[in-house]
């Protein structure tokens, strides 16, 4: 198999699909994420591409974008995870048995500068963004006790 073609974990890993913690919880985005999903990053597009991992990305649009097309790209972000290539989820504040307010994103994918790398990126709200740092601290951990990643090949901007 070519580099080109390994996995991006290994077929065995459990893909975790939730981690609660202080403060927000997290689920894999999807289309049911919709409408809070939505309303989350339009409110706050100034903010998220002034946070590290989005400076000059182009995301989000300041132009938005209309419902349908977010679902779509919710949509590809769920056929991603599901075919485990990439990984988002939403990151949730509320109750971990359902509904919650969307507070952000996070991202976890190969670098497409070296695809050996894991990029992980994640944005809140302009109205959370006294959760930043513990968003970080806290992936951070989880990333290194539950994932199949060398700390070393992590690329996640410090907050």
């Amino acid at each position: 198999m070519s580099h080109d073609q390994q996995l991006f974990v290994p077929a065995d890993f459990a893909v975790p699909r939730t981690l609660v913690a202080d403060g927000f919880r997290l689920e894999p985005l999807g289309a049911e994420h919709n409408e809070r999903d939505l309303a989350a990053w339009t409110g706050s597009i100034a903010h998220i591409r002034a946070t590290p991992g989005f400076v000059g990305r182009g995301w989000p649009p300041v132009e938005g974008m209309s419902a349908e097309a977010n679902r779509a790209d919710l949509g590809r972000h769920a056929r991603e995870f599901e075919e485990r290539v990439a990984f988002a989820y939403s990151l949730l504040e509320g109750d971990p048995d359902g509904g919650g307010d969307v507070i952000g994103c996070l991202y976890v994918h190969p670098s497409r500068e070296d695809p050996a790398r894991v990029a992980v990126s994640h944005w809140v709200r302009s109205d959370r963004a006294a959760l930043d740092a513990r968003v970080h601290e806290q992936v951070t951990r989880w990333l290194r006790e539950v994932w199949p990643f060398d700390a070393g090949r992590i690329d996640y901007a410090p907050r």
